[in-house]
């Protein structure tokens, strides 16, 4: 297995991108350290949790945080570890209901991912591929998960997108664009 790079994992609801990126870093010989995005706002959210609680396992430390990924990154993402970020666009969420701008925070990200010297593994929905959503709010947080995706997409080495379980490769290190 070759060594575990910093990683986007892209897919619609249900795709097994999650699963997907566990198997990633559960291949390496690193520490897992699991950073959770969600908040658990009501029952249906906190089986959601549980249930990926259960299909992990032991083995991963769980670090619990809605909205300063940057800095717990910067905290979390250290020598002999792999971090896996679940998810992005819960993330986005939480910045969107918080009315912090998604486009700087997207932005700091990128610039934190050009000096991150360790291997993070991202999960992200890929929300632009279905029906135009209904709403303003539903428009608006589909563009900002488009840009937040084009722009990790952009500043990590490597990126898969997950459909049916399986891996279609975007982006891998040997590739140039």
């Amino acid at each position: 297995m070759s060594a575990l790079v910093t990683t986007l994992v892209l897919g619609g609801a249900r795709s097994g991108k999650s699963a997907f990126a566990e198997q990633l870093i559960d291949h390496s010989n690193l520490t897992r350290i699991y950073l959770a995005t969600a908040t658990a706002g009501d029952d249906e959210m906190s089986k959601r949790i549980a249930q990926h609680r259960a299909r992990r396992g032991d083995g991963w430390t769980t670090v619990e945080e809605p909205l300063a990924l940057v800095d717990t990154l910067t905290r979390e993402a250290v020598r002999g570890r792999a971090v896996l970020v679940d998810c992005l666009t819960l993330w986005l969420s939480n910045l969107m209901f918080a009315e912090r701008d998604p486009e700087i925070e997207a932005r700091r990200l990128a610039r934190f991912l050009g000096v991150a010297k360790y291997p993070i593994v991202f999960v992200s929905n890929e929300v632009g591929m279905g029906l135009v959503p209904e709403t303003p709010l539903g428009r608006a947080f589909r563009d900002a998960q488009g840009r937040l995706n084009q722009i990790v997409a952009a500043a990590v080495p490597q990126v898969a997108f997950i459909a049916a379980g399986l891996p279609l490769w975007l982006k891998r290190p040997s590739q140039e664009f």
